[in-house]
C-alpha cells in the first residue's frame, strides 16, 4: 500500500503562485511514477503533470500548464512538488496527487483545493 498526503492549496489571485506538496509513505519502492491531476466542478479529472521515479525523473505536462507549472521530486523526503506560477481562474480545481506502482496499481491522495480569483 502507498499513502499520499497533499498540502499547499489555497486561494490566490490570478497571476499568483502556489506550491503543492505530496508526501508518500508505505511501499515507496513500488512506485514507478507520480503525478498531479485536477478536477474542476462539473468536469472530469485531468492530468496536470507526471514525473518518473527513474534516474533523471522524466516529466510530462498537460498543454494547458506547460511553461507555468513545474513538477519536481525530493527522493530523500519522499515528496513530489507542483510549483504553479501565473495562475489563472481556469486552474481552479481540486488537485490530487497520484502514484503509479508495480502491477499498474494507482493510488490517490485526498485532494487539495486550489482557487484562483480573477
Amino acid at each position: 500500500q502507498v499513502q499520499l498526503v497533499e498540502s499547499g492549496g489555497g486561494l490566490v489571485q490570478a497571476g499568483g503562485s502556489l506550491r503543492l506538496s505530496c508526501v508518500a509513505s508505505g511501499i515507496i519502492f513500488s512506485i514507478n511514477a507520480m503525478g498531479w491531476y485536477r478536477q474542476a466542478p462539473g468536469k472530469q479529472r485531468e492530468l496536470v503533470a507526471t514525473i518518473s521515479s527513474g534516474t533523471g525523473g522524466s516529466t510530462n505536462y498537460a498543454d494547458s500548464v506547460k511553461g507555468r507549472f513545474t513538477i519536481s521530486r525530493d527522493n530523500a523526503k519522499n515528496t513530489v512538488y507542483l510549483q504553479m506560477n501565473s495562475l489563472k481562474p481556469d486552474d481552479t480545481a481540486v488537485y490530487y496527487c497520484s502514484a503509479l506502482a508495480i502491477g499498474s496499481r494507482r493510488y490517490w491522495g485526498q485532494g487539495t483545493q486550489v482557487t484562483v480569483s480573477s
